[in-house]
């Protein structure tokens, strides 16, 4: 006479009995086409499926994890990028900031022309694009020098072109372009140039004078500055000097400074401004 098989009852919520449900398919464990919870359940009993922890990675490992992604995907392999992101999603030790940053990138993966205009930018390589402004209108661009920067939330391709048509900055700074990434369009054409790479946007050197609390706060931009010192005059000044490629980024900063903040040359940047704050005082009236 045969022993039946003891049974045991399990009591678990109706989405985890379907997360064991899926398991017990992943590994082959059905009655019929249906996936039977208790062939996982011996299974796992016999040893024929090993239990791990799934918390015991140490950050350098998550770390690293991430890094790789970001190497295939520079490399345009993006289901191999992929497929690391799906490992990191399996762990229950991943931090909040870097779940969302992962499943960003696996869930949105980026466009084929962010890939080739990244690899041109790594290899330093000019080329053309076409970009598509707030008004629908098509342009192509010759592109000498290129980085992907953030401005106020948004990622942006700050370049130099060879074309100025349309720029209202200085004269030295219309090579200048700053072109929103998300107007770049899905079928955007771009190819390599047999020029040369510029090293730097084009630039000018700006000085402004800090006053008050601001003064005393100021941190300096490590990549911009190239003076920051303090005046002797009382009550306290700070004489900050900064390389600037894009004076409406420039003025959108200061402005946030309010009266704590003076433009002190070059004369062009500075009368620039001057009209900027004589048009806020004629839009809000004041004598």
């Amino acid at each position: 006479m045969s022993r039946q098989d003891q049974s045991i009852t399990l009591s678990v919520s109706e989405r985890d009995k379907a997360e064991l449900e899926a398991l017990a398919l992943e590994f082959g464990m059905k009655w019929g086409d249906r996936p039977n919870i208790s062939k996982l359940v011996k299974a796992i009993a016999q040893h024929k499926l090993l239990i791990a922890p799934n918390n015991d990675w140490k950050g350098s490992r998550l770390e690293a994890l991430k890094h790789a992604i970001d190497a295939l995907t520079d490399l345009g392999k993006i289901e191999d990028a992929q497929i690391i992101a799906e490992l990191l999603l399996e762990r229950s030790e991943l931090p909040t900031p870097l779940r969302r940053e992962v499943e960003q990138f696996f869930h949105n993966p980026p466009p084929p022309w962010r890939l080739e205009i990244e690899r041109y930018i790594r290899q330093e390589q000019p080329f053309e694009l076409t970009y598509q402004d707030a008004a629908e209108n098509t342009w192509q661009f010759h592109i000498h020098h290129a980085k992907i920067a953030m401005h106020e939330d948004r990622q942006y391709l700050d370049c130099w072109c060879e074309e100025t048509e349309g720029n209202q900055d200085l004269g030295e700074l219309q090579h200048n372009r700053c072109l929103r990434l998300d107007r770049i369009p899905p079928e955007a054409a771009i190819a390599p140039l047999d020029q040369k790479w510029r090293s730097y946007l084009s630039q000018i050197e700006i000085e402004i004078h800090l006053f008050s609390g601001l003064a005393f706060g100021y941190k300096t931009k490590q990549t911009e500055d190239v003076l920051n010192e303090w005046l002797t005059k009382t009550p306290p000044v700070r004489r900050v000097i900064r390389k600037v490629s894009n004076t409406f980024w420039f003025f959108r900063e200061i402005l946030r400074y309010g009266e704590d903040c003076e433009i002190v040359s070059p004369d062009s940047v500075r009368q620039r401004f001057q009209k900027k704050l004589k048009a806020m005082r004629d839009r809000y009236q004041i004598d």
